[in-house]
């Protein structure tokens, strides 16, 4: 399957002969007329290879405007907590807003809002730093003041947008909560961040129906622990009943009681930007920590350079809500600081019907589309008919985020929603690393279905074995990162012990955060998933994704979720969850096509790779962001009670799976 060089691959998926190392080969030179007009050239690496800290103080300096200009790059003395251009101060609400209206940009538009109802707004850059302003003295009105903490529980509407970079403008720090979240989950937030203010919403649109936000809050607020806050602001947007509290106050009210301008004060780059908890499922949740400078310079570099960002023509849309680390980076931060349009959409994919997204898209005129990979294999599963009854001739650039994106549906996202043309680059991060770490330069890359590729420019990911070694091409073992990086995370919040402990402990002078990795032939990164779900199968390393991949690879199979479960035989075995296509769901002999499943991976990897039960259900555990909820597979794969489901879109699915198997 190898493409004669300069050639580009047009005939899609590899067949069922293909192995792995085969599919390692495979490749996508970038199309010539995209190269030419690239934002990202070869000398990016170049520069950074020679001198990675003079490298990161010119992209700090060429990307944002500094109040005091900073001397000095990086202070790693208290390793593993870094200070990036430590004695600079600068402004990040000034960044992504006030500087691109004085640049002359405040006509253009910086938000194309769309809610689920099918209500739209159109925000402009000098309308988004007006509101912005607005919000900043409205907060300062009710006593949040630099280093207070203020919890978000909003949608994925503009005031969320807007409270986030009017709590930076004033040197606060933001924390904001997934609206999936539970009133426990809140509280434990909400006490730990020691939050002084919580905005929220009365409710948000979801699937058709308003999802009340405010009872949570009130949930949340009743238990001990949370008298920190003073006051609850609450935006009307679904229109529901709700109760009310002495501390409670309506956006609108406060918001048209502020004076209309505010004066942005400069703040040191490590002045903290926010606080973002990691969905642990026990124990006390972890306030991951960014600051300013180094953050906002990473988040705008790698937009700008992985997404080929062209802000005078360029759409782009970030399907991620601003609940998680890509909903900061790239909805808020990155898009903003590059002076972007982009969508902007409260509701989920299949509201009225599936082909919501791709509406959008033709409405809007999106060019770059950034999701997950579950949004794209939910599309593959819905139909290529659907978005073949829109125009997507607009489309130029795909991305993918969340979780490594199978070849198969890395194939059908380019050919089908991106016509066979646009480039695709899979991005790997984390909440903790604040930007993209590993991904393709679209302009430059040549791009692997499935595969990770290469560290960024600035970046040093390596792969190392168990004793710490660095492994060659062709070696497989854990991604770490050797050097620290602007956007790091800078601690956990009033627990710096447990930040050395998690993720600093396992390779001394290394960051790792629990995934597993491979070179291929050339060095090219393919990720393997967390280390908990690389499974040891009698003495054999096997990577859940690698399984899934397979599963999907056939033609009855939508989307497929791995685990490993314990075996008093084997150490663990392998259980696969499995969605089949409409086709292949009709008329379904269950316990014939799980064997003929177990069949085809034993086929595809090996006999070693062939699991033991392939469970056929309606649909999988997701957060509503999309997430697979792999934890509660393994506790249904293990016999075990399942766990915590509050944050399932569908919380009755697991009860249905615990009945099928």
């Amino acid at each position: 399957m190898t493409a004669p060089t300069g050639a580009q691959p047009t005939t899609g998926t590899p067949t069922a002969t293909d192995d792995v190392d085969a599919r390692d080969t495979l490749s996508f030179p970038p199309p010539a007329d995209f190269a030419a007009a690239a934002v990202a050239h070869d000398d990016l690496a170049e520069a950074a290879a020679a001198d990675r800290l003079q490298f990161w103080a010119d992209q700090a300096r060429g990307l944002l405007d500094w109040r005091t200009p900073f001397t000095r790059t990086l202070d790693f003395d208290d390793a593993p907590f870094a200070k990036w251009f430590d004695d600079g101060t600068l402004n990040v609400a000034e960044n992504c807003l006030d500087r691109h209206v004085r640049d002359g940009h405040g006509d253009r538009v910086a938000i194309h809002f769309e809610g689920e109802p099918g209500d739209t707004r159109t925000i402009t850059y000098a309308e988004l730093t007006a509101d912005v302003e607005r919000a900043a003295n409205m907060l300062q009105d009710l006593g949040v003041g630099v280093g207070d903490r203020v919890v978000v529980y909003l949608p994925l509407i503009p005031e969320a947008v807007v409270t986030m970079l009017a709590v930076a403008r004033i040197g606060a720090i933001h924390s904001v909560v997934f609206g999936g979240f539970s009133a426990e989950s809140l509280r434990a937030r909400i006490e730990d961040a020691g939050a002084k203010v919580v905005v929220t919403a009365d409710g948000g649109w979801r699937k058709g129906s308003v999802a009340p936000l405010k009872p949570a809050v009130d949930e949340a607020l009743e238990g001990e622990g949370t008298d920190s806050v003073e006051h609850v602001l609450v935006v009307r947007r679904g229109g529901n009943d709700i109760a009310w509290n002495d501390r409670d106050l309506w956006w609108h009210d406060a918001f048209a009681e502020a004076d209309e301008h505010h004066e942005a004060q400069a703040f040191p780059a490590e002045q903290p930007l926010f606080i973002l908890y990691t969905s642990g499922t026990t124990g006390k949740p972890k306030g991951i920590v960014h600051t300013s400078g180094g953050y906002l310079t990473q988040a705008a570099f790698t937009h700008r350079n992985v997404f080929d960002m062209h802000p005078e023509s360029d759409v782009y849309w970030c399907t991620a809500d601003i609940g998680w680390i890509t909903g900061h980076s790239y909805v808020v931060y990155g898009p903003l600081a590059n002076g972007v349009t982009q969508v902007l959409y409260e509701g989920t994919p299949d509201e009225p019907g599936p082909g919501r997204w791709w509406d959008l898209v033709d409405r809007y005129g999106v060019t770059v589309l950034y999701t997950a990979p579950t949004a794209v294999r939910s599309a593959m599963k819905a139909g290529r008919q659907i978005p073949d009854a829109r125009d997507l001739s607009t489309l130029r650039l795909l991305g993918s985020v969340g979780e490594p994106i199978n070849p198969e549906a890395w194939h059908w996202y380019r050919q089908v929603i991106g016509h066979d043309r646009t480039p695709v680059v899979d991005t790997w991060w984390q909440t903790e690393t604040g930007g993209i770490m590993v991904s393709a330069l679209p302009g430059i890359t040549k791009l692997k279905p499935g595969a990770a590729q290469c560290p960024v420019p600035g970046i040093l990911a390596e792969v190392v074995d168990d004793d710490g070694n660095r492994v060659g091409p062709g070696g497989s073992g854990y991604l770490t990162i050797a050097e620290p990086w602007p956007s790091m995370a800078r601690g956990i919040w009033h627990d710096p012990d447990r930040f050395v402990e998690t993720y600093w402990s396992r390779f001394p002078g290394r960051y790792f955060a629990g995934d597993g990795a491979r070179l291929d032939g050339e060095g090219d990164i393919w990720l393997l998933g967390r280390v908990d779900d690389v499974m040891n199968v009698s003495g054999h390393r096997l990577s859940t994704a690698e399984i899934e991949s397979a599963l999907v690879e056939h033609d009855g199979v939508a989307e497929a979720a791995v685990v490993g479960a314990d075996d008093p035989t084997t150490g663990q075995a392998i259980v696969a969850f499995v969605i089949l296509t409409a086709a292949a769901a009709d008329g379904v002999d269950r316990a014939a096509t799980s064997e003929e499943l177990r069949q085809f991976v034993g086929r595809r990897i090996g006999a070693i790779a062939r699991p033991r039960q392939v469970v056929i259900v309606p649909e999988l555990p997701k957060t509503r962001s999309g997430k697979i909820m792999r934890r509660l597979l393994r506790d249904a794969a293990e016999g075990r009670v399942v766990g915590d489901t509050t944050t399932l879109a569908d919380g009755g699915i697991m009860a249905q799976i615990t009945e099928l198997m």
